[in-house]
């Protein structure tokens, strides 16, 4: 059998392989085993100890999920392929150690050159090129290999990046169901029916029940939960529907502009002006009139060259000539005068030199909250996942002021790059929040690796400021749930968000393991949509199709067309485009397709489905008791192309 068809056996019949112990690596099996049915093994130190071992062990035990555990306290190769890795479709990397992830990636590639590998590392830059190395080991291997096989063999991801869009969204927007594609910033907003046209929603991705709930739910529930919205309706479905009837809708989150719609600034300019003060100017300008009339006198005294005169002159204003022992009357006279004005000018020049120094170095440090500052966001620490936000704060436009405590954090630099107002400052002390202005705030941010301190600080914000936006990181998900409660309760009219980083993280893990590009999943009740990236080619229930013949109501609805030339196709929608982030409609994404459009080989769409249905979709299977004979995606299955 060729190389190529054992990578594809591989990838349809090869068990998932994960590695780690930590929060993600837990999230990750479970979301593996739950949601998608995969046999998974896990290669970690130990079950009973550790940050995760107890959990993974429970899931271990759980009859109705295929977990297996491997205890070894480095993946070595003896460990991986005891987790039968030269039969595996994917590996997933978690651990925080970027060293070990390439080590053992590179180890894994070896034994296994068709397996798929997800790699998680902040360093973004390395990351590109350990993708870039791990992808030639496949090229090498099958050099006529396409492209999309070669894309989907190395995915390296960061949980700081791929949490930092729902993050950003919930403290700027109050949404915490957010994507990203192409640069835009996509959320899932509850609207009614009667107000959802006037914003112009991408489409609706679900009809609420009359009565909602509007807790967030637990997104591994019972999906065939009958009480619970309706995921994706065909539009019919809403027509006659009273005006105040709930529904979930796509919106996007557009950057805001500057003047005549330029983009805002990303790096304003240092007071280089301010250097040389008003004082300093009129220094050197009174040294220079003294300098010229004492030269001028000097030259008329002694009848030298004017170069001279003023070469003497300026010696004797700094009291570095000869005395004029053996001079004429004159000379001796003009060499008391410049020493008296040197004496008078020179300490003048050093104190103005000090205050030039001075305000160098305020210059070049963090600056301070602006007085008076408002409709800002707090955000409190500026560790990787606080770097990010910081970093999608800012292209987006949105003033920030921050709070850390440790001055050598990640995102110091790049607060002082940025002359983002930051203080460095324990916010448990008194008056910290206050000098941020988190009175006059719009949303606080607690990203600390602290989950007290992050209480701590939204407990007390809430008192300054009770209507405040709050989103904050925790890490203990019963915790997290009781926290989020009781905030709620306690502060009705103000929202509340707890969010996990992992929890954030795990489903583009485990959509990247399964060998599709999902750029997010959005909780609708107590059931999940997921937005895939999909290839037409070779899909019998895409290619061919008309878009409205290709959609499933209650399964999947195909949003946008990646209209870019197929050579210049960027491998991750999900990732910002060169250059930075644009945040508009106008990428190479195409939304609101028309029904009528025909999908031919060589497109590729984005779509919204449920997690059984987006399986169907890239298996090119029919669900039973929907088709698209009829052209509006209900009726009885179509034949193949």
């Amino acid at each position: 059998m060729r190389f190529r068809d054992l990578l594809d056996a591989a990838r349809r019949t090869g068990h998932l392989v994960v590695c780690g112990d930590n929060s993600l690596a837990q999230r990750l099996v479970r979301e593996l085993a739950s949601v998608y049915g995969q046999q998974v093994t896990v290669v970690l130190p130990s079950l009973r100890g550790g940050d995760q071992g107890p959990q993974i062990a429970a899931l271990v035990g759980d009859p109705r999920l295929d977990v297996r555990a491997v205890q070894a306290q480095v993946p070595d190769e003896a460990a991986l392929r005891e987790a039968g890795i030269e039969h595996a479709a994917a590996l997933a990397l978690t651990s925080g150690d970027d060293q070990l992830n390439i080590h053992t990636a590179l180890r894994a590639r070896r034994i296994n050159p068709g397996l798929r590998l997800v790699i998680r590392m902040f360093n973004r830059t390395l990351g590109r090129y350990l993708e870039d190395l791990l992808d030639r080991t496949i090229t090498t291997r099958v050099p006529g290999l396409d492209r999309q096989a070669v894309d989907a063999s190395t995915t390296v991801l960061s949980d700081a990046d791929t949490a930092a869009p729902s993050l950003v969204a919930a403290a700027v927007v109050g949404a915490g169901k957010v994507i990203q594609a192409d640069g835009l910033l996509l959320r899932a907003k509850e609207r009614t029916i009667g107000t959802a046209g006037r914003r112009d929603p991408l489409c609706t991705l679900a009809l609420l029940p009359d009565a909602p709930d509007s807790d967030e739910g637990d997104v591994y529930a019972d999906p065939e939960d009958r009480d619970g919205p309706v995921l994706l309706p065909d539009p019919r479905e809403l027509e006659g529907l009273p005006d105040d009837r709930g529904t979930v809708v796509l919106e996007a989150i557009t950057r805001r502009s500057g003047p005549a719609g330029a983009p805002l600034s990303r790096v304003p300019r240092l007071p280089v002006g301010s250097f040389f003060s008003r004082r300093l100017r009129a220094f050197l300008l009174g040294l220079a009139a003294v300098t010229v009339l004492l030269a001028a006198a000097n030259w008329y005294v002694t009848r030298e060259t004017p170069l001279h005169a003023a070469y003497v002159t300026l010696l004797n204003v700094m009291s570095i000539n000869e005395p004029e022992l053996g001079g004429t009357t004159g000379e001796q006279v003009l060499q008391l005068l410049g020493g008296l004005a040197g004496m008078a000018l020179l300490p003048l020049l050093f104190a103005v030199v000090l205050e030039s120094y001075g305000t160098f170095r305020q210059a070049a440090a963090l600056p301070p909250p602006p007085r008076g500052i408002e409709r800002h966001v707090v955000l409190l620490g500026l560790g990787k996942v606080g770097t990010r936000v910081l970093d999608q704060l800012l292209e987006l436009g949105i003033p920030v002021v921050c709070i850390e405590r440790d001055a050598e954090a990640r995102g110091i630099a790049v607060a002082r790059a940025r002359r983002v107002p930051t203080l460095i400052a324990d916010v448990t002390e008194d008056g910290v929040l206050e000098e941020a202005g988190v009175a006059r705030s719009r949303a606080l941010l607690a990203l600390t690796s602290d989950s007290g301190t992050n209480l701590e600080a939204v407990l007390y914000a809430r008192q300054v400021h009770p209507g405040l936006r709050v989103v904050m990181r925790l890490f203990d998900d019963e915790f997290a749930a009781t926290v989020y409660r009781t905030l709620r309760d306690t502060y009705p009219g103000a929202q509340t968000r707890s969010r996990s980083v992992s929890a954030l993280a795990a489903p583009a893990f485990a959509g990247a393991m399964m060998g599709r590009q999902v750029l997010g999943a959005v909780p609708v009740g107590r059931r999940v949509l997921v937005f895939a990236v999909v290839s037409v080619t070779g899909n019998r229930l895409l290619e061919g199709r008309t878009v409205g013949e290709a959609s499933r109501p209650g399964r999947w609805r195909i949003l946008a067309l990646d209209a870019s030339p197929p050579e210049h196709r960027r491998p991750d929608l999900g990732a910002l485009p060169p250059g930075g982030a644009t945040h508009t409609l106008t990428g190479d994404l195409v939304w609101r397709l028309h029904d009528g459009y025909v999908m031919t080989a060589g497109d590729r769409v984005v779509v919204a489905a449920t997690r059984d249905g987006l399986g169907a979709l890239l298996a090119g299977e029919d669900p039973q008791g929907a088709g698209a004979a009829d052209g509006t995606g209900a009726g009885s299955p179509a034949p193949a192309p």
